[in-house]
C-alpha cells in the first residue's frame, strides 16, 4: 500500500509495477503474473490515468508495450501473454467471476463503493503461487484505509509531493506550498498524511459514514429539491457552484441524492446543470441562494427552463450558524446519504468556525445546508410521491 501526496509519483509507480509483474521483471516479480485486475474509481479513470495517462502503463512501457483492446476493456502483453482487465468501483459485481494473479487499485480512498469493490477483488485474487496487489492512494480517513494501513499483510510506503519535485513543473511546489502549507488539506494532499477529524468541525467522519444508506434510494420520496449555491464569478478559478439534491424519505428523514457541483462554468452553464438534475430527479423546486446575484440567479435558471419552480433564499446569518441545525439532524440520524459523495464529505468534515482549512468557500456544503433546511427546517408544499 502506497500512501502519497498529489504528484508524488503514485501512478508512475503503479504503472511500472503492473508492467513488471506482467512481464515477470525483477524486482517487481520473479515470474509472469498472467491475469491482472486494474481497478479505479471509474472506467474512464482506469483508461485515462492508469493506462494511457502521462504516467500510465502504455506510456512507461519500454519493452513489450501492451496492446489496448478498448472494446474488451483490457491490455494484452503479446510476448508474455499477460492480460490486464479494467474494472470500476462503480460496479463491484463486475469483479464476480474473474480471477487474478495480481491487481492494482488506484485512488482507493475515493472509490464510490469502496468496501464492496475491495471485498469482491479479494475473492478473485486466487491465481498463481503468490497473488499480489498494489494499492496507490491519497489518504482519506475512511475505515477501509485505516484498516489496511494497520494490516500486517500490507507493506506501507509513504510518499510526499516534494519527493517527486524534479519531475514536476518548476513553480508547482512553491505555489501549492505557499497556499496550502500547514493546512489540513496540505498535509493530506501534499504530505500524504492521514488527517483524522478536525477537532472543531461540525461533522465527524464516523457520523458521515454512518449516514450512508444506499438501500433508501429506492424508497418513495414525498418531496425532492435541488439546492444551488452560485459562485461569485464564472472563471475557472472562481468558487464552484454547489448543486446538491435531497428528498424526504419520511417526514423525519431526509436523503441526500446527488452532488452535481460544477466549477468554471458560465451562469448559463451551471444553471443548465441544475435544471438537468431537477428533471432527472423529477424534483419539486430549485432552491437558490441569491446573496451573490440577487434576482439574476432565479432569472438565469428560468432562462434555461421557464417552467422550473425556483425558491430564492437569502443568507442573513453566517455559514456556521446556518449549518449547525443541519449538523444536529445528522447527529439525530435524520439525514442519510444515498451514495458516497467524497468531495462533499470532505467539506463537511473540514468545516469549522473559520470555514474550510484551505480557505476556499464550502460550496457543496452550502448547497447541502440549503437543501436539508428546505426539507426539514422549513416544511412547505403538498408532497408528490414518486420512486427514485
Amino acid at each position: 500500500m502506497v500512501i502519497g501526496g498529489r504528484g508524488a509519483g503514485k501512478t508512475r509507480l503503479g504503472a511500472e509495477w503492473v508492467h513488471g509483474v506482467a512481464c515477470g521483471l525483477s524486482p517487481y516479480a520473479h515470474e509472469t503474473h498472467g491475469s491482472i485486475a486494474l481497478v479505479g474509481e471509474t472506467l474512464s479513470d482506469v483508461r485515462e490515468v492508469m493506462i494511457e495517462g502521462p504516467s500510465g502503463i502504455r506510456t512507461i512501457a519500454r519493452q513489450d508495450r501492451p496492446r489496448f483492446e478498448a472494446s474488451r476493456r483490457r491490455l494484452v502483453w503479446d510476448r508474455s501473454g499477460a492480460v490486464a482487465q479494467m474494472f470500476s468501483a462503480e460496479d463491484p459485481d463486475s469483479l464476480r467471476g474473474p480471477q487474478f494473479a495480481a491487481a492494482w487499485c488506484d485512488e482507493l480512498a475515493k472509490w464510490t463503493h469502496m468496501d464492496a469493490t475491495f471485498d469482491m477483488l479479494q475473492f478473485g485474487l486466487r491465481l498463481g503461487r503468490r497473488p499480489l496487489q498494489l494499492i496507490t492512494t491519497t489518504p482519506r480517513p475512511v475505515e477501509l484505509v485505516r484498516r489496511l494501513m494497520a494490516d500486517p499483510a500490507f507493506e506501507l510506503t509513504r510518499m510526499t509531493t516534494r519527493d517527486n519535485a524534479r519531475n514536476l513543473a518548476a513553480d508547482f511546489i512553491a505555489a501549492v506550498e505557499a497556499r496550502y502549507a500547514g493546512t489540513s488539506l496540505g498535509r493530506q494532499e501534499l504530505q500524504g498524511e492521514l488527517i483524522e477529524d478536525r477537532s472543531d468541525a461540525l461533522w465527524a467522519r464516523a457520523r458521515v459514514e454512518a449516514a450512508l444508506a444506499p438501500d433508501l434510494a429506492r424508497r418513495p420520496l414525498s418531496r425532492i429539491v435541488v439546492a444551488v449555491d452560485p459562485p461569485a464569478g464564472s472563471r475557472r478559478s472562481s468558487d464552484a457552484c454547489g448543486i446538491v439534491a435531497a428528498g424526504l424519505a419520511r417526514p423525519d428523514l431526509a436523503l441526500v441524492l446527488a452532488d452535481a457541483t460544477v466549477q468554471g462554468l458560465t451562469p448559463q452553464g451551471w444553471a443548465a446543470c441544475a435544471v438537468a438534475l431537477f428533471h432527472q430527479l423529477e424534483a419539486d423546486c430549485i432552491v437558490a441562494e441569491v446573496n451573490q446575484g440577487g434576482d439574476m440567479v432565479a432569472a438565469v435558471i428560468r432562462s434555461v427552463d421557464a417552467t422550473v419552480p425556483v425558491r430564492s433564499v437569502r443568507a442573513s446569518r453566517s455559514k456556521w450558524v446556518r449549518a449547525e441545525p443541519v449538523a444536529a439532524l445528522y447527529e439525530q440520524g435524520r439525514v442519510r446519504h444515498a451514495a458516497r459523495f467524497p468531495a462533499l464529505e470532505d467539506e463537511m468534515c473540514d468545516f469549522g468556525p473559520d470555514g474550510l482549512s484551505s480557505g476556499r468557500s464550502p460550496d457543496r456544503l452550502d448547497a447541502l445546508v440549503w437543501a436539508i433546511s428546505e426539507l426539514m427546517l422549513r416544511g412547505g408544499g403538498e408532497p408528490r410521491v414518486r420512486t427514485i
